[in-house]
């Protein structure tokens, strides 16, 4: 077997502080680019290691955890042999099983939903298009309760107080750190005219976005009615993007049944061009508060 050609390592950015999700997502990131360095498939590493082959696609895609004695034993099938690649790449496995704040909701988040909080905890920004409501960071307690109990219909009033819960305490942790996520957000019209919780529940709702997009990591763009067929008619997603790594970066959408992640470059690319076609059909940001305090003004 051929020694790697010139892939540099890469312990720099193992040693920055990340979620266990995102840690996953680098060792797999890691493992993934030693495997392809060498021009082996999945199938061979998995036959290798007496892997079944979806498990090395799970870990190269960061969706399941890896014990560090199997990180050991994929590095002497690469042949690695470097003390500091190889302590690094361990050191992210033993991290990617820690708890973390969301780790006791685990019996009301799904393992998608926990995977993706932990993506929005260590993204540096995010750009979101909501067509029916309200983004997630920016709901009031009022509003998370109303949506959640109306997606959730079987659930117990105590489930549901925790996930409003874990809705609030996600708000806090990406605009109360001490680098806030840069959140771009487009919603549409719809969002605003839609009555959720009740009239006086949506004007504190509306008057939070007000305050929110005031904030100098948050911009708000309203898309109106008036702009007609959009590129975003397909729905709802957002593009979470990583300063540690790009290669990290993900698409997300969701639907009742699931919660979707897209990594492929292509994809990334595709709703980069879906996010920059909404942002020029929105309104600008003070034209688009000023619709929200119309809005709020209807309502009262």
């Amino acid at each position: 077997m051929s020694r790697l050609p010139n892939l540099p390592p890469r312990i720099g950015d193992w040693n920055m502080p990340a979620t266990p999700t995102v840690q996953r997502r680098m060792l797999g990131a890691e493992l993934r680019r030693l495997r392809e360095g060498l021009g082996l498939t999945a199938d061979e590493i998995a036959a290798r290691l007496g892997w079944h082959q979806t498990k090395v696609s799970r870990v190269e895609n960061g969706r399941s955890g890896v014990r560090a004695h199997e990180v050991e034993a994929v590095l002497d099938v690469y042949e690695v042999t470097d003390p500091a690649t190889r302590d690094g790449l361990s050191r992210l496995a033993l991290e990617g099983k820690r708890r973390m704040w969301w780790t006791p909701y685990a019996d009301v988040i799904t393992p998608r939903y926990s995977s993706y909080i932990a993506l929005e905890a260590e993204a540096s920004s995010m750009r979101s298009f909501r067509h029916v409501l309200v983004p997630g960071l920016l709901q009031t307690p009022e509003y998370a309760r109303a949506v959640t109990s109306a997606l959730q219909p079987d659930s117990s009033p105590e489930a549901i107080d925790a996930l409003v819960n874990v809705r609030l305490a996600r708000q806090n942790a990406a605009f109360r750190r001490a680098d806030p996520l840069d959140f771009r957000a487009v919603v549409d019209e719809a969002a605003l005219r839609r009555v959720i919780g009740g009239p006086r529940a949506m004007v504190k709702q509306l008057r939070h976005l007000l305050e929110a997009s005031e904030e100098p990591h948050i911009t708000v763009q309203v898309l109106p009615f008036a702009s007609g067929e959009h590129i975003g008619l397909m729905g709802s997603f957002a593009i979470l993007q990583f300063r540690i790594r790009s290669d990290l970066d993900v698409v997300y959408t969701e639907s009742h049944t699931s919660n979707i992640q897209l990594e492929r470059a292509t994809d990334l690319m595709t709703y980069s061009r879906v996010f920059e076609g909404v942002c020029g059909a929105a309104l600008d940001v003070a034209p688009s508060r000023d619709l929200i305090a119309h809005v709020v003004k209807d309502l009262e």
